[in-house]
């Protein structure tokens, strides 16, 4: 068994789309990023990554590439799916942890769920989302950003 960890934050911007774990989140706000801001497959990617000893996100697919500017962020976390697979990998599950004074997740974390297990191959009883704020205190508790913890467990 191997196991990463993952950490990723980005700042709210006016406008734009919020998506977290591969779902639409309706909100007043974006996150401000090169691809779609997607926080918490972010940071479940480096989680991944980092569990197979193959580097980070921004190695595989760096900002400085606008191939992958606005890119969906499920479409790069099937990618490191199939490395991982590729490498005799497969995954054993991930546990993710969202960090939002706002909006409210709840109403979203189940359809997250069912959509990162189809993208990791795995039954949903295999992923856990969590919403957490910080009781106003920090950037998140001052609703400047989100920011997404993730470990996951690798099984070779």
């Amino acid at each position: 068994m191997r196991i990463g960890q993952g950490y990723d934050a980005h700042r709210f911007d006016d406008g734009g789309r919020l998506v977290l774990g591969g779902v639409d989140i309706e909100h007043d706000r974006g996150l401000k990023a090169h691809s779609d801001g997607d926080v918490l497959i972010h940071a479940l990617c480096d989680a991944l990554l980092g569990a197979a000893g193959l580097g980070d996100i921004g190695q595989h697919f760096p900002d400085s590439d606008s191939a992958y500017q606005g890119i969906d962020s499920r479409l790069l976390l099937r990618d490191i799916v199939e490395r991982l697979h590729l490498a005799g990998l497969e995954v054993g599950n991930v546990d993710l942890t969202i960090v939002a004074q706002r909006p409210k997740l709840a109403p979203y974390l189940e359809t997250m769920r069912g959509r990162l297990a189809a993208d990791l191959h795995v039954q949903a009883g295999r992923v856990n989302i969590k919403a957490t704020t910080t009781e106003g205190m920090g950037f998140t508790g001052r609703s400047e950003g989100i920011a997404a913890y993730a470990v996951a467990l690798l099984e070779e």
